[in-house]
């Protein structure tokens, strides 16, 4: 198991236990039928009371991620399909898994500008940059690009779950997506502590989609190869 990150998150304490030993199950870091530590001991291993590791359970049972068997412990169950907030963030850690949080760069409401590929109804986005990171590891730079008519965005606003900040602030949920990935190199605007602008580096083009036949999201994002990786399993 990992370390939960030491980096602020708006996401509950039991969640982001939760979403962490989920990234860990799909990154083959917890196997099938592997029975946990006990909890006395996973609580001291992850740095948390028993009371909120016990919540973080619970909702791996709920989600039919884990067995609990009364006098034996705690089973791990593989999903039949992908579970938790980021079921769609593809990056991971080398080593597997890695808890996604985010620092906003830069939010506004813009005109589309020409480079950007068709998508949504409106000439109107609202746009998004963000450094990513995986436990605390600075992996990715990303710039999300909201159409207009899906609604208007302001920091205060965001979660580090974009896509669950359009289902509770928005009103619409992400149902499926499309990804791209090639090799590009780090836009003008990455922060000097990240890394040089023009450094090759992984890159993806992502359209996600709500209920309409259009994209009403497009994203980029830069990676470092170097410390993560883009992960897509078929179940």
């Amino acid at each position: 198991m990992t370390t939960p990150p030491a980096r602020g998150t708006t996401l509950p304490k039991y969640i982001q236990l939760s979403e962490l030993l989920i990234r860990d199950i799909d990154a083959g870091r917890l196997l099938e039928g592997e029975r946990l530590p006990p909890e006395r001991q996973m609580a001291v291993e992850l740095g948390t009371s028993i009371g909120t590791l016990r919540k973080a359970l619970a909702d791996l049972e709920h989600k039919g991620l884990l067995e609990r068997v009364q006098g034996s412990g705690n089973y791990i169950r593989k999903p039949g399909k992908a579970a938790g907030v980021y079921a769609m963030f593809r990056l991971e850690l080398l080593s597997g898994g890695g808890l996604p949080t985010a620092d906003v760069i830069d939010l506004r409401g813009m005109a589309k500008p020409g480079d950007l590929p068709t998508f949504g109804t409106s000439a109107q986005a609202t746009r998004i940059r963000r450094r990513r990171y995986l436990n605390d590891v600075p992996i990715a730079v990303e710039e999300i690009w909201l159409d207009g008519d899906a609604g208007a965005l302001s920091v205060d606003m965001l979660a580090e779950s974009l896509y669950q900040t359009y289902l509770k602030r928005l009103g619409f949920w992400i149902t499926r997506a499309e990804d791209r990935v090639s090799i590009g190199t780090l836009p003008r605007w990455t922060p000097d502590d990240f890394g040089a602008a023009g450094t090759p580096c992984g890159f993806i083009e992502r359209f996600s989609w709500a209920a309409g036949p259009e994209p009403i999201e497009f994203s980029r994002t830069w990676f470092d190869t170097g410390k993560s990786v883009y992960v897509q399993r078929l179940k």
